[in-house]
């Protein structure tokens, strides 16, 4: 049976989830993402004893210039690894990061409990309409063009937070009318797709202006920063293992706005900036 999560919109006090990744995939870009069953389990342990609700499960690189591997090949990756996960963990909320239905389809029958499409359901015609008929919740994401094409559209106008609502307004739209309820929709502004370093620098710093917008009353924000090449531009951390702190203050300034979930690599350093942030910004102590 599928796990959900429950957010509450009447009440300030909800603890920041943490969303730890777990990359199945060999060109992973921080420890090359290849895993036996048993790492797997090694690696959601010490997710779950660090602090994590969630573990978004990925077959296929997101990363700027990614290659699109075959259907089977991302089935072949994710779906034995959730089933093997389930059976030792069967209380751990499982999050596909697949912009792919059929994939997503398949791991929510072996009990995933949430899509996580970074396109935003633009890639696949079927996803939208997939997800709405598997009653699961989708986080849709802000981005631009594919993989290869995200970091050369970067043209928001005037004003980067007014674009990128009038953007994530129509998938959310496109979402509705798929038949996705309202509840089951979770949104994610991007950070570090199609966006650059000093526009993802003013999207944290105006994070909670978004949220605000009226089109997305009331729901739930996901916010991804971890290990981002703009999390280390400023302090010159050129390999991502040693992001972490630029991610820290990612982190903090995303809870600060007002974010509900944060997607992670490193969830016992994240889990106790989240805490410490949750204490400052949402008086949970």
């Amino acid at each position: 049976k599928n796990k959900s999560m429950n957010f509450s919109f009447r009440s300030y006090k909800v603890p920041t989830y943490i969303m730890a990744i777990l990359n199945l995939t060999p060109d992973s870009f921080f420890d090359g993402g290849i895993h036996s069953c048993d790492s797997v389990l090694i690696d959601v342990k010490k997710f779950i004893n660090a602090g994590a609700t969630i573990v978004d499960i990925g077959g296929q690189s997101t990363r700027p210039g990614s290659h699109i591997i075959p259907l089977e090949e991302e089935i072949f990756r994710v779906i034995p690894a959730i089933k093997y996960l389930l059976k030792t963990y069967p209380d751990i909320l499982i999050s596909i990061d697949t912009f792919r239905s059929e994939v997503a389809e398949q791991a929510v029958k072996a009990g995933a409990s949430l899509v996580n499409d970074i396109s935003g359901g633009r890639y696949d015609p079927k996803m939208l309409s997939t997800v709405a008929r598997l009653k699961v919740p989708i986080c849709i994401m802000h981005m631009r063009g594919n993989f290869l094409t995200m970091d050369n559209l970067t043209d928001y106008g005037v004003d980067i937070i007014e674009q990128i609502t009038i953007e994530l307004e129509e998938l959310l739209n496109s979402a509705e009318k798929s038949g996705i309820p309202r509840w089951n929709i979770i949104l994610d502004p991007g950070l570090g797709f199609s966006k650059t370093f000093h526009q993802n620098i003013e999207l944290l710093r105006r994070f909670n202006e978004l949220k605000s917008k009226n089109c997305f009353n009331g729901l739930p924000w996901l916010l991804g920063p971890s290990r981002k090449r703009f999390t280390g531009f400023i302090t010159g951390d050129n390999m991502p293992k040693d992001r972490i702190w630029g991610t820290a203050t990612a982190v903090a300034a995303s809870i600060s706005g007002g974010c509900d979930i944060i997607r992670v690599h490193d969830v016992h350093e994240m889990y106790k900036i989240s805490k410490m942030s949750d204490a400052i910004w949402k008086e949970i102590y």
